[in-house]
């Protein structure tokens, strides 16, 4: 006989798992339950006493001495091979630095004339219509960057754009450089196979930079066994780096002598306080930094690093599955008959860690679940999304977020005017 599914229920579970106890790690307020960490993580105890250490001590006493006597200096390669350790990095091959956006870019660049030395004839990068945004344009701005340069006629770069993995395995050909994919996807939270895939793409002879922002620190990675070429992501959701916080970029160590660094700032020189008059990269993942370092925000990343280090990867991926089950059986249960459409696979092996359902009033509802405390977002067209951390939620936090949603649901509560008012941020 089935144990029926009750709040009690789920709190007797809570009780008995190891993993509930990470939440006393981070600093969230009360009555809030926080279902938007796959966009911006918590905050971790310790993060804003590191940031005033930097500022108060570091910079306050030690001032610019600091770059040696603090390690500010190697900071980001300290800390690229910290969070190497999550994406089956080898030492060496992980630089904290920069943006998603700007890794992306000098990613793409690299392939592509990596690409030009052994392949001329390839000028396509390949990527997803469903893709985060920025990549899709970062592409484009880079082939059309490439275009007007070029003295050649009658040959271009350019983007295309695939929908699915058959029309990925149908666009595999000699024309194609370099394919960028979201292993997981930012709307729906469909999850890309990272060794079946890549193996694809190199068959075809053409070589694949991986988006990490959604799977970083929220499902178990392995780059180098899937022998993945780059890899770019965020440190601010899953990672809880704090608020636009710094990227990172990863790159298989075959590349890392192949590639003149289109950005070539002075951070990614060989002997950068030679002060040459003439660049010479560095040859190792140093060559993928640009310029001067963002002290402080990088500090705040450790506190998150450690966290997610000292938890075990497999059951945070474990409790992932479980809650998302669990979000989706509650809202298909209680909150049936009111136009709640999942979006997301319903297959483990298939999804990362958020879970989105479609409805037409889809922000007036997050905008209304916001007001009374539960915290998730909206992504056009329509989509509600909650992003489950299983460091600091809990089966019962599920149960009471879905509670409240179908209360908002049932009284029409978000029929409110002043959830129909779009924010700038959603």
């Amino acid at each position: 006989m089935t144990t029926p599914l009750t709040r009690q229920s789920l709190a007797q579970l809570d009780a008995a798992d190891p993993l509930v106890a990470f939440g006393d790690r981070f600093n969230l307020p009360e009555g809030v339950i926080y279902l938007d960490g796959n966009s911006l993580g918590a905050l971790p105890k310790g993060a804003a006493e590191r940031a005033a250490q930097v500022v108060t001590e570091e910079w306050g006493q030690g001032l610019i001495r600091s770059w040696n006597t603090a390690g500010w200096f190697e900071m980001p390669l300290k800390l690229g091979d910290k969070l190497g350790r999550l994406l089956g990095a080898n030492p060496g091959e992980t630089a904290i630095t920069d943006t998603t956006t700007l890794n992306l870019f000098k990613a793409l660049a690299s392939a592509l004339r990596t690409q030009k030395a052994d392949a001329p004839q390839r000028r396509v990068i390949l990527t997803e219509r469903d893709n985060f945004p920025t990549d899709i344009y970062i592409a484009e701005g880079l082939a059309d960057l490439v275009n007007s340069l070029s003295q050649e006629t009658g040959v271009a770069y350019e983007v295309k754009l695939i929908d699915s993995a058959e029309s990925l395995r149908a666009a595999l050909d000699e024309t194609v450089a370099v394919v960028a994919l979201s292993h997981v996807n930012y709307r729906t939270g469909s999850m890309w196979d990272m060794d079946e895939v890549t193996a694809a793409i190199h068959a075809s002879g053409a070589l694949v930079v991986w988006d990490l922002a959604h799977a970083a620190g929220a499902v178990p990675i392995d780059l180098n066994a899937a022998d993945a070429d780059y890899a770019v992501g965020c440190t601010y959701k899953y990672l809880n780096g704090g608020p636009g916080s710094p990227a990172f970029i990863w790159v298989n160590a075959r590349h890392h002598e192949r590639f003149w660094q289109p950005l070539s700032g002075w951070w990614s020189h060989k002997s950068p306080f030679e002060m040459a008059d003439s660049y010479t990269p560095a040859n190792d993942i140093r060559r993928f930094m640009c310029g001067t370092q963002p002290v402080t925000s990088l500090a705040m990343i450790e506190a998150g690093l450690d966290i997610a280090l000292e938890a075990d990867m497999g059951k945070v991926r474990a409790n992932s599955l479980e809650l998302v089950d669990l979000f989706i059986e509650l809202v298909e249960t209680r909150c049936a008959g009111y136009g709640m459409e999942l979006v997301t696979p319903r297959e483990h092996a298939a999804r990362g860690s958020h879970v989105s359902f479609r409805h037409e009033h889809g922000y007036e509802i997050i905008a209304a679940l916001i007001d009374q405390g539960v915290i998730g977002d909206y992504r056009e067209p329509e989509v509600l999304r909650f992003g489950i951390t299983p460091l600091y939620l809990t089966r019962t936090d599920i149960w009471d977020a879905v509670e409240k949603l179908r209360e908002i649901l049932h009284t029409n509560a978000w029929q409110r005017e002043e959830y129909a008012v779009r924010n700038a941020v959603t």
